[in-house]
């Protein structure tokens, strides 16, 4: 999926994609032998089908003419009986089809959440967040009616074409002809019709996509809709949106009509010539076509003609749903670029020495953030990055965590290169405060925990109180089990900000990360945060991103990021002596 945003619609292939499908069948290979049950139940539902028209032939040439009453007791009786085996064996077979495609479905879904997980940021940069929700919930719910009911309807309506043809074939030949005769052109216009129709599919499902992207990244932005007004404006963009769908859908039920317009004539068709033939044959053949044939013939036409409809609508969603299968198998499939050796060493209680070894990286291929960059850092020391917005210095603390990896050079933590390391013991002994902390639904107390697996609620407040956050959480209805919202609806940005390092103290890293972290909060907040802090990263390495003075001052050193590399760097009172890049931001 390349770059995209919701006025841009996803390209999908207009054919069944086989290699796709083949890729899907390794997830019905497991339940191979159900699936087997449910082939041989729906042919046996396929046969009982057959004996209704059988016993209508018989009621039509013996019951009728002999008024055999009994014999019409018998065949009645038999005709229930026949029902209640063909409804249940169908809803065995359906129940096993339907029990097994979610089956199947919950072990997509799992590869699929499993691999976004493991995905580097570089993806989820390149791509709306909506796209990948519609992505892994509407592609792969349809994917889901697939394995659930239509990839069973394929395979009956192909077993029911091919023994009721075989069964009108021993009944009688001619007549078969006849039938045969009228599927060609039902065939060919539906077809024809199909045609036009998945092009309608394709460019719906596309207009679909944009709409549902364009609504989540509504959601996730609400209040910066509301706070610069442009709620009038964006409701014009939705309901323009809105209104492809619509004007998309139209389309396409225009064309599903002229389907069933063209089935319903064909069939009329087809029916009226059969009964010329058939007619024709009773008159001056009786011996090779009897009335209850003719009747016997119109129901197996009818289950002839209108597998051969569902089948053609199968085959659409097949290439529907293929073409979704790509763009879902694309999440499963894309290979993350922050990946583990096999021989990976484990960090271990490091001692905080980092090293930057003529370090080359950029976001984008032709354009470097940082070129040569190298930095040596002694254990236990405190660094400050700063300077103009873009210069690489959240960059630098990404490559740190793996976040990204380098294009050239090496990041080394006490001699060992990141690359070297399990991500697992890396981002264990590497803790990052972000300038937006994301807060989950759920209890405040469960947001700590976020830090650590496993924590006791002990442990979890504990971690509150070192760095002062209980003052407000106490403060609280139901205190540190008080339920918020979705991304922290309900809390200030800076009592978010408290709860996120609560978590990275609970966490207890060797090395912190604090990205922007005390830029949401007040003055007196971030004292005191400051005042938790000096103790909590004493004898730690740190790494602070920041342009408040009162944050980086007291750094062992302080690097200003410019021009793809450090400009300058040294204690606050070195550098405000150069008088350089950094005395001009102070000043600022």
């Amino acid at each position: 999926m390349a770059r995209n945003t919701y006025y841009q619609d996803e390209t999908v292939r207009p054919e069944i994609n086989i290699k796709q499908i083949a890729k899907m069948m390794k997830y019905v290979y497991p339940f191979r032998k159900v699936m087997t049950f449910v082939v041989i139940s729906m042919l046996a539902s396929v046969v009982i089908s057959l004996l209704p028209p059988l016993v209508i032939k018989a009621v039509t040439e013996k019951v009728i003419p002999n008024a055999d009453y009994s014999l019409m007791a018998k065949l009645v009786t038999a005709l229930v009986g026949i029902g209640i085996a063909d409804i249940g064996v169908n809803f065995i077979a359906q129940y096993f089809a339907g029990s097994t495609g979610q089956k199947i479905i919950f072990n997509i879904r799992e590869d699929v959440y499993s691999n976004l997980m493991k995905l580097p940021f570089d993806f989820f940069d390149s791509r709306p967040a909506g796209k990948i929700v519609v992505r892994t919930t509407n592609y792969v719910d349809q994917m889901a009616t697939f394995f659930s009911n239509t990839l069973v309807n394929f395979i009956v309506c192909i077993m029911r074409i091919v023994v009721v043809l075989v069964f009108m074939l021993f009944l009688n030949p001619i007549l078969t002809l006849v039938v045969l005769a009228s599927l060609v052109p039902l065939l060919a216009s539906l077809e024809v019709i199909r045609h036009f129709s998945r092009k309608r599919m394709r460019r719906l499902t596309a207009k679909i996509s944009n709409r549902s992207a364009f609504l989540v990244e509504s959601i996730m932005g609400a209040k910066e809709i509301k706070s610069f007004n442009r709620k009038d404006y964006n409701a014009g963009i939705y309901e323009d949106l809105q209104n492809d769908v619509c004007r998309e859908y139209i389309g396409y039920v225009k064309v599903s009509e002229l389907m069933t317009i063209a089935f319903e004539t064909l069939w009329n068709v087809g029916s009226m010539c059969l009964y010329a033939v058939a007619i024709y044959l009773i008159n001056e053949r009786p011996d090779l076509v009897t009335a209850g044939t003719l009747i016997a013939f119109l129901s197996y036409m009818s289950m002839v003609f209108e597998p051969f409809n569902t089948l053609s609508m199968v085959l659409q969603q097949l290439a529907e749903v293929s073409s979704k299968m790509e763009l879902v198998l694309e999440i499963r499939d894309t290979p993350s670029d922050i990946t583990e050796k096999e021989n990976a060493v484990e960090l271990k209680n490091p001692q905080g020495v980092i090293d930057f070894e003529d370090v080359t990286f950029g976001y984008e291929p032709d354009t470097n953030v940082l070129e040569h960059f190298s930095l040596h850092v002694k254990e236990g020391s405190s660094i400050a990055l700063v300077g103009p917005t873009g210069s690489g210095k959240t960059t630098v603390i990404n490559m740190l965590t793996r976040f990204y990896d380098v294009k050239e050079g090496s990041v080394k933590i006490d001699g060992t290169d990141v690359r070297d390391m399990t991500l697992h013991s890396l981002r264990s002994e590497v803790g990052v405060v972000m300038q937006d902390p994301f807060m989950f639904k759920g209890k405040i107390i469960e947001n700590i925990r976020y830090g650590k697996i496993g924590a006791t609620d002990e442990e979890c407040i504990a971690a509150a109180k070192k760095i002062h956050a209980d003052k407000f959480i106490e403060k609280l209805p139901e205190g540190y089990y008080t339920e918020i919202g979705e991304r922290g609806d309900g809390l200030s940005a800076g009592e978010k900000q408290l709860i996120s390092f609560a978590r990275i103290i609970l966490k207890d890293p060797k090395i912190f990360i604090f990205d922007e972290a005390t830029s949401a909060v007040d003055s007196e907040t971030e004292a005191i945060i400051q005042k938790s802090l000096d103790k909590i990263i004493e004898g730690r390495t740190s790494f602070m991103v920041a342009h408040r003075l009162s944050t980086i001052r007291k750094a062992d050193k302080i690097l200003y990021i410019f021009n793809k590399g450090i400009a300058e760097q040294g204690t606050h009172e070195e550098l405000i002596e150069k008088k350089g890049l950094y005395h001009e931001l102070v000043n600022l």
